[in-house]
């Protein structure tokens, strides 16, 4: 039996965008974007690409995945590019997948 039907509507909708914010975590260079910046309030891009050594061009393109579901903001000043974690959207993510799971209501890992 295909388990999207047994699925209600609304947690079908949220499961869908969940799929896409974990496409977008599921490489090992955007994960460690997402961690280091939840360890800082704002970096460049810069910052970024001299922390984990990885090219500016490849840094902006793993930074357009993580902005398009909305994980990391983007401000701009001048030529240089400031991003910060979007730690509601990322807050709200974590708490529809604990409902997907149903695990509504109680504090993931605790069961």
């Amino acid at each position: 039996m295909n388990g999207q039907l047994d699925m209600p509507d609304n947690l079908l909708s949220k499961s869908k965008e969940l799929t896409k914010c974990f496409k977008a975590l599921g490489d090992i260079a955007r994960l460690r974007i997402v961690a280091r910046l939840a360890a800082h309030a704002e970096l460049s891009v810069s910052e970024l690409v001299e922390a984990l050594e990885v090219s500016q061009p490849l840094i902006s393109w793993h930074l357009r995945r993580l902005e398009k579901v909305g994980l990391v903001e983007v401000r701009r000043k001048g030529r240089q590019a400031y991003c910060s974690l979007n730690r509601g959207r990322l807050r709200r993510y974590l708490q529809e997948f604990a409902e997907v799971l149903g695990e509504t209501g109680q504090q993931m890992g605790n069961g």
